[in-house]
């Protein structure tokens, strides 16, 4: 059995790192669409702000999860907090783009969480087992919030007709991740692990049908006629 936790959590951390490049790629393509849009679209066009600020929780629970437990989880800390990292840049920037009070809020969530979860970090064992109660339960919220986020940029897609700036390669990557990470949860046993199964799944069935509706876009009438009657966002 540990042979095969040391196997799997060596294969997720490879995923992770790929989704970590998938998450890379979305900020590139914001950044690529500042450069290149001027004001013919918004550079973070179609983007939910909801859906990437429970992306946010998603990875920083992982991370607080992962030094909780005994024993400390390298698997899991790290590559999340380069993730969680990233994926708050591209709050940033929708806050830069937009500078809704909305955005400004998850901005301020976002530095706020990262600071008190990295203190928590190098508090150790001070709070290990406050840190596994207060990680399970925010790990169990995102699942909830991650379906929720994710209907919310699903829905903007289906009416918009168009996939805007969403990054398919981040979907497709992030699956990866996310079937890896349910490997892994199961190679730790469910008493361990069904927090980590409970979101990878969630998440999983998300990317699918995200990465079906790029393909539904260029093929779909329904999808023709709303975006003809669409403005960019």
């Amino acid at each position: 059995m540990l042979d095969l936790y040391n196997l799997f959590g060596t294969l997720n951390t490879l995923f992770i790192m790929v989704s970590v490049l998938g998450v890379y790629s979305q900020l590139k393509t914001i950044w690529r669409r500042k450069e290149a849009v001027g004001d013919i679209a918004r550079p973070t066009s179609l983007l939910s702000l909801n859906q990437f600020t429970v992306s946010f929780l998603a990875y920083l629970s992982f991370f607080i999860y992962g030094y909780s437990i005994e024993p400390f989880n390298h698997y899991i800390v790290w590559p999340r907090l380069i993730a969680a990292l990233l994926v708050g840049g591209i709050l940033f920037e929708i806050w830069l783009d937009r500078k809704s009070r909305a955005a400004l809020t998850s901005v301020v969530l976002t530095g706020g969480s990262l600071l008190l979860a990295i203190t928590g970090l190098f508090m150790g064992e001070t709070i290990a087992d406050q840190g596994k109660h207060i990680s399970t339960l925010l790990i169990l919220m995102v699942s909830v919030f991650i379906g929720q986020g994710y209907y919310h940029q699903i829905r903007l897609i289906v009416n918009s007709g168009q996939t805007g700036a969403v990054d398919l390669k981040m979907s497709q990557f992030i699956l990866l991740m996310d079937i890896s990470t349910i490997a892994f949860a199961l190679s730790m046993g469910i008493r361990e692990g069904w927090p980590l199964l409970t979101l990878a799944i969630t998440s999983a069935v998300t990317k699918v049908i995200i990465m079906y509706l790029f393909r539904w876009v260029k093929v779909s009438s329904v999808a023709a006629r709303r975006r003809q009657h669409s403005t960019p966002a």
